[in-house]
């Protein structure tokens, strides 16, 4: 809840009453009542303190009261974090109080930080400062200044983390000797606040700090700096404009009498290498790059070593593994560059025609599929219409069916022009007859799927991004490389500052024999030719199977039973809609590119969740596999019982880099519209 705001002015009383200047050890009282005249009228000489030899012995000396204002153990001294000004007004009480007066405190104070004090108002009280140079009012409620109540004298105005949302209110009455202005952190926002940081209202501003704001508008806001001629340092970072390429070098060159930018020094290379550029600022794109790239993911248990050998009727389980992560989306209709680039040969590329959410036209995963043992993720797709009925689905169902839609995009197959094999695009026949624009049928197709774990829906005004699937190994290669070009770099921002979330998925399918294996069914009268062309069939097999035995070794046993296994395994399934499980899942922070960082890489780490069960079945498998490491695997599978076994936990390595352009060159090669 938030606190009632007050008036600047009220805030000073407050904190002067709280330094208690008028009380022990400070002010006058029986613990030094004896260094003071009484307040009666008496020479000039005689307002003197007297002397520490006079002291009454019942009273305090002025070391002592000292003493106990400096002490950190003292239950009188200042609090932590206190300032110089507080010390020395808390030590001047002590020493000479009757000097604290009204019209000192107003003709002392030339620094005034009132800094998360709940100040909502900066009012008229303020004028009584007659030699104020510094104004610290950071953390506050403040959303509007009233320009005529700052002192004239100002040189330094401070309003970080408030809530002010323009620069007019300042500049209606401009402290005229200012020469620092800051305001990050608060919510200064639209294009005409370039208007706002002329010369014409800030004549002597040396130093300008606009970080952390919502400002768009690069060109606008650094034609109008460049009217500043003492403008040296500036800061503009965590604004939306600081996320396009050629910021930093756009911004150099257009104020060449810049010395620090960002908290950067502006080196005499920099100057030399985005020379020019500022002369071709209508040509450059207001667009923002940025790169992920998804690597290994290790500590992965094969959960597949659980499972039973399947039979003549199924199931045939297959498990894939995939990351996905959340971006941004673009709102401005140009879309972000979804067709990013996948390191992998041959790897699925983002489809455009299934953006997310929020796009119209998506594919929904039917429960019948062609599968081999070549490509047993080899689903068909049912191509679901944008119609005034779509809009009838529940919210739950309208999920379903984007999570659809993200699905197909990842596991479809591309013909070579960047087109399904099956979509009417390519060439296919009429649409299959389950085909429907009934939002009945339709939410009954998507209810058939599991309702997803909420952490692999993207959280609002975000798109989900997954790797390709990949089988099981100890260390999974995503090889995951995707670009992201957005013009819309307000939410850009909110995402940033919010970061991303990163999953790392288990998918199981469970495939099923689309016809079940024929079963010879007999007559009673032929039932006993029929057991004899049974009983010479066997006996020929048995015959011709001995002599191949004979002329075989163990080697070609092994390959006749895998090959005659294969050969069993029906060519058609029947896949169940796919179970999904999180395996770990945790936030990417994203903020240090917002604060100048062009890379941001991480390990995320989401704990142990491999079990010596899994890891013993593990090794017992491969020992049967690879005879030659017998000794090494049975004292691999011994350690995983003894109680130092540490498995290595879940991980997987995520970068995103903020493109950021080198020279003028580049910016006019990448960027020119």
């Amino acid at each position: 809840m938030e606190k009632p705001g007050r008036a600047l002015s009220a805030a000073v009383r407050e904190h002067l009453r709280q330094l208690c200047l008028r009380e022990f050890p400070c002010g006058t009282g029986s613990w030094n009542k004896s260094r003071f005249l009484p307040r009666t009228p008496r020479a000039w000489r005689e307002l003197i303190p007297r002397d520490e030899e006079v002291v009454s012995p019942g009273e305090e000396s002025v070391e002592a009261l000292l003493d106990l204002v400096r002490s950190p153990h003292s239950p009188w001294a200042l609090l932590e974090g206190s300032s110089a000004e507080d010390r020395f007004l808390k030590e001047l009480a002590i020493q000479n109080p009757l000097v604290l007066k009204d019209t000192f405190f107003y003709s002392y104070f030339r620094s005034l930080r009132v800094v998360d004090k709940q100040v909502n108002l900066v009012d008229k009280g303020l004028l009584k400062f007659l030699k104020l140079e510094e104004l610290v009012l950071s953390a506050n409620q403040i959303k509007e200044v009233d320009a005529i109540n700052l002192p004239p004298t100002l040189k330094v105005l401070e309003l970080y983390g408030n809530k002010i949302t323009s620069m007019e209110c300042l500049c209606a009455h401009p402290p005229p000797r200012l020469q620092h202005l800051g305001l990050g952190h608060n919510k200064l926002l639209g294009p005409l606040e370039s208007l706002y940081v002329t010369a014409d209202h800030w004549p002597n501003l040396v130093s300008l700090d606009l970080s952390f704001n919502d400002l768009t508008d690069l060109q606008g806001m650094i034609a109008s700096l460049s009217t500043l001629q003492h403008l040296r340092l500036l800061v503009l970072q965590g604004n939306p404009l600081g996320l396009v390429p050629y910021y930093r070098g756009f911004t150099i060159d257009s104020l060449p009498r810049l010395c620090v930018l960002d908290d950067i020094t502006v080196s005499p290379s920099e100057k030399y290498q985005f020379r020019g550029l500022s002369h071709h600022g209508d040509l450059l794109a207001c667009e923002a790059q940025l790169v992920v790239t998804i690597g290994n993911v290790k500590g992965v248990p094969d959960t597949s070593i659980l499972d039973p050998d399947p039979g003549p009727q199924g199931p045939f389980i297959s498990y894939s593994y995939y990351v996905t992560y959340g971006f941004v989306e673009d709102e401005e209709g140009e879309g972000s560059k979804y067709g990013g680039v996948l390191a992998e040969v041959g790897s699925p590329r983002a489809v455009p025609g299934a953006r997310g959410l929020g796009g119209a036209r998506g594919l929904l995963c039917s429960r019948t599929a062609s599968w081999s043992p070549e490509n047993p993720l080899n689903w068909s797709f049912l191509t679901v219409k944008p119609s005034a009925r779509g809009e009838q689905l529940g919210p739950d169902v309208r999920e379903e069916l984007s999570e659809g839609r993200e699905d197909s995009a990842e596991s479809g197959q591309s013909s070579p022009s960047g087109e399904r094999e099956d979509s009417p695009a390519s060439g296919a026949s009429a649409a299959p007859p389950w085909v429907t624009d009934s939002a009945e049928e339709l939410a009954g197709l998507a209810q058939l799927r599991p309702r997803a774990d909420p952490r692999l829906r993207p959280s609002p005004g975000t798109v989900l991004f997954s790797t390709t699937r990949k089988p099981w190994t100890d260390v999974i290669p995503c090889n995951y490389e995707m670009q992201h070009s957005l013009r819309d770099l307000v939410p850009l921002k909110a995402f940033l500052l919010a970061g991303t979330t990163v999953t790392i998925v288990e998918e199981k399918i469970l495939s099923w024999p689309l016809v079940p294996p024929p079963v010879d069914i007999v007559s009673p009268a032929k039932k006993g030719k029929g057991e004899k062309d049974k009983k010479g069939k066997k006996d020929k097999d048995k015959e011709k199977d001995g002599n191949d035995k004979a002329g075989k070794g163990e080697k070609g046993k092994a390959k006749e039973q895998k090959a005659a296994k294969k050969k069993e395994l029906p060519k058609e399934l029947r896949q169940d809609p796919p179970i999904l499980s999180v395996l770990g899942s945790g936030l990417l922070a994203l903020e240090p590119l917002l604060a100048g960082e062009p890379l941001v890489s991480s390990v995320c780490n989401f704990g142990v969740i491999r079990t010596p069960e899994i890891d013993r079945l593990m090794f017992l498998r491969d020992l049967k596999k690879n005879k030659k490491a017998k000794n090494e695997k049975k004292k691999s599978a011994l350690a995983i019982s003894e109680s130092d076994y540490q498995p290595q936990p879940l991980t997987v390595e995520v970068q995103v880099q903020l493109n950021q352009c080198r020279s003028a060159e580049e910016a006019l090669r990448d960027f020119a519209l």
